[in-house]
């Protein structure tokens, strides 16, 4: 699907709590999340914590977006 939206040239990021899935699947744009029980947040950190690793997340989600690529790329922290 990932791939799909691309090609219709719309950029997608793939926001992935395991990367090499998604480098095989061929998303473009991946951004590592968390894990899988909350692939956005960790509410071990607390509601301030997990509320700014949310951000982070969302933010680098947002920088990728913007970045144009030419072959897969995952945009770490």
């Amino acid at each position: 699907m990932v791939k799909e939206i691309e090609r219709a040239g719309i950029p997608v990021v793939h926001v992935a709590t395991v990367v090499p899935i998604s480098l095989t699947i061929g998303a473009n744009r991946i951004v590592p999340a968390i894990g899988i029980p909350y692939p956005l947040g960790d509410p071990h950190l607390g509601e301030e914590g997990d509320k700014k690793l949310r951000r982070k997340i969302v933010e680098r989600a947002l920088k990728a977006l913007q970045t144009e690529v030419e072959e897969q790329t995952v945009f770490e922290g």
